[in-house]
């Protein structure tokens, strides 16, 4: 649970996100940003729900993977994190989070648009850990185009479409196998897959696929006890924002939302932990939009 022991106003409780867009090359560093984000450091506190469970995130270098990674760990779950190796940081910085919660961790560079190094980080994380519990397709990439339809290159779709979509059917084939009953897969969507922009129509459609593909593998699972859901997050501060979006939208970042604001990694981690842990444990098929309002 993110531990507030006082009411906090949710439409001020995390500052307005700050950061000059063209600082950043895509997909973005965590220790490059100016403002960065909060990913529950110092204020995640466990409560052993995830005891003795093992998890493989990827994208759990930065960001919304590194605030499950921590939540996670906290929670009492040892942890592997697949990430690109240029974010071998970002990504040896959460180690060091997970390993302050007293659990073991396994790190799995690279990059997840080629089959093979999908079928191996859940090879390795297997040994590494000992087994698989849940799986959390986390990893995506976007960039914002000004031109719309026009403007998406074969090259970003393949690169949107391959590290969104085909990656999550290769580690998750590779990992089903290996998933006991009572296991869960959770997959990040977003609320693109149903309000999608304009600017992001690649990326919103993967998405969208995401969600299908949720909805679709939870009732094919079913049977062999393993529950899938899907976390459905607004617009939330990471490094592929100010690396992906003009330095406009960046300044806007959040602010259509009812709450006013972006949101912070850190809020979304209890949803994944809720989905992972016996608490959801008659939910399956469904997802939760952590969006400061906004409807999905």
């Amino acid at each position: 649970m993110t531990d507030q022991t006082t009411p906090q106003d949710p439409t001020t409780q995390q500052p307005e996100p700050k950061q000059p867009a063209d600082d950043l090359d895509p997909p973005g560093r965590t220790g490059e940003m100016s403002q960065e984000p909060d990913h529950g450091e110092s204020t995640y506190t466990g409560s052993g729900r995830l005891d003795g469970k093992r998890a493989l995130i990827t994208g759990g270098d930065s960001g919304i993977g590194r605030a499950v990674a921590i939540a996670f760990a906290r929670e009492g779950a040892d942890v592997a994190i697949s990430y690109l190796p240029e974010e071998e940081e970002d990504a040896r910085t959460t180690a060091r989070w997970v390993e302050d919660a007293g659990r073991k961790v396994a790190l799995l560079p690279g990059d997840i648009r080629d089959e093979s190094v999908c079928r191996q980080i859940v090879e390795d994380t297997v040994a590494q850990l000992g087994g698989l519990d849940v799986l959390v397709n986390n990893a995506a990439y976007q960039m914002s185009q000004d031109d719309g339809l026009l403007g998406i290159t074969t090259e970003q779709l393949d690169r949107v479409l391959k590290t969104n979509v085909y990656a999550l059917f290769w580690i998750t084939q590779a990992a089903v196998p290996h998933l006991p009953r009572g296991g869960a897969i959770i997959n990040t969507s977003s609320i693109q897959a149903t309000d999608p922009s304009p600017q992001l129509l690649d990326y919103a459609t993967t998405k969208a696929a995401i969600l299908n593909f949720t909805q679709g593998l939870a009732q094919q699972l079913a049977p062999e006890g393993i529950r899938v859901n899907a976390v459905a997050p607004g617009p939330i501060w990471t490094p592929l924002i100010p690396a992906t979006l003009p330095d406009e939208k960046v300044e806007q970042f959040g602010a259509e939302t009812p709450l006013g604001r972006a949101g912070q990694p850190a809020e979304l981690a209890p949803a994944y932990v809720f989905f992972a842990s016996q608490e959801s444990s008659y939910i399956t098929g469904d997802r939760i939009g952590v969006t400061g309002g906004r409807l999905v």
